[in-house]
């Protein structure tokens, strides 16, 4: 017998991705169903060879699913998560609501899997956010042998981060760039995207970082450690799909760089591309569809006594969303609900 799945937010990009996954991964289902808003009621979306009708998630019944993967937003999971959870039904959010609640597990699987037996304090799981879990993927498997006190991180993040707005939005004005009497003002984005680079993700907070760089700080300790030290500078860059990261690491002990090469090569959910010639490293064009973080230009830092720098790259539809949110619910179904 396998699970009754639904996903909220099926329209979406996200919601789409996650579909997609659940058939590429051959998830145990019984029965998935796709919900929307109204607005969205009676779209039709795709899962593997069916072709799936949206319901109303506005007045769904959550009785009798097993899971729920929610990618509605904070505002509309606030509404509608209590309601799944009350109704049996464990939710895997991907907003950011629950992330920093400490009864609601917040799980990379390939960092923290221990903590998916916490889900029954609220029967909610949260998904980090997508900068987030691409990094944690890297720093786990180095933090366990050489323990890391500090983490700098620079983002260079997709549109497809701000969802489907963002993309039509870098499409709209790279193209009007070459037509004068075409002129696209920025809307999604607090200024123009196209050709440019916006050092300015989610609201600005009274420290001066904004909310996309406190994400990263807060959830790195809850996924990792506690103790890490964590400073990030977040940055919107005109690339379609696949968030890069610039991650300088200094450790408690020693590391070499080709130790730390060796052990990234064999770390779950991670892809070593490390040549030190021309192409020999990954761009976010290489990494749109793919399940891995992909690490590359692995190297000592000869400022400090311990450190390393590295580049990270992943889908963030992917990885930074869907793909986690489904290797949450195959973690839970292993190791909880044990079914299909």
């Amino acid at each position: 017998m396998g699970y009754r799945i639904a996903v909220a937010g099926a329209t979406g990009n996200v919601g789409r991705e996650m579909l997609n996954i659940l058939d590429e991964r051959a998830f145990p289902v019984d029965e998935v169903v796709a919900l929307a808003s109204r607005k969205s009621l009676g779209t039709e979306v795709s899962f593997g060879d069916a072709t799936l009708t949206t319901k109303d998630l506005d007045t769904f019944d959550f009785t009798g699913c097993d899971i729920a993967l929610f990618a509605i937003g904070s505002d509309a999971t606030k509404t509608y998560a209590p309601k799944a959870a009350a109704a049996g039904c464990v939710v895997i959010d991907n907003s950011s609501l629950y992330r920093y609640d400490p009864d609601v597990p917040l799980i990379v699987p390939e960092v923290n899997p221990q903590a998916v037996h916490d889900y029954a304090k609220k029967n909610i799981i949260a998904n980090p956010n997508c900068s987030t879990a691409q990094m944690v993927v890297a720093l786990k498997p180095l933090h366990d042998r050489a323990t890391i006190k500090r983490v700098v991180v620079s983002t260079y993040q997709s549109v497809s981060g701000a969802g489907k707005g963002g993309i039509d939005e870098l499409w709209d004005q790279t193209k009007s760039i070459y037509n004068p009497t075409d002129d696209k003002p920025a809307k999604q984005f607090t200024k123009q995207i196209a050709f440019n680079v916006i050092p300015h993700i989610d609201k600005f907070m009274d420290s001066g970082e904004t909310k996309e760089e406190w994400k990263m700080v807060a959830e790195t300790k809850k996924i990792v450690d506690p103790a890490i030290k964590v400073t990030a500078t977040c940055v919107r860059v005109p690339v379609f799909v696949g968030h890069s990261e610039a991650i300088n690491i200094e450790f408690e002990d020693f590391l070499d760089e080709d130790e730390a090469r060796d052990i990234l090569r064999t770390a779950p959910g991670v892809m070593v591309i490390d040549k030190r010639e021309d192409g020999g490293y990954v761009t976010p064009v290489e990494c749109v569809g793919d399940f891995a973080t992909f690490i590359s230009r692995i190297r000592q830092d000869s400022t400090i006594d311990n450190g390393l720098n590295l580049w990270c790259v992943s889908d963030n539809l992917r990885k930074g969303a869907a793909l986690n949110a489904v290797q949450i619910a195959e973690l839970l179904g292993r190791e909880c609900l044990k079914k299909g």
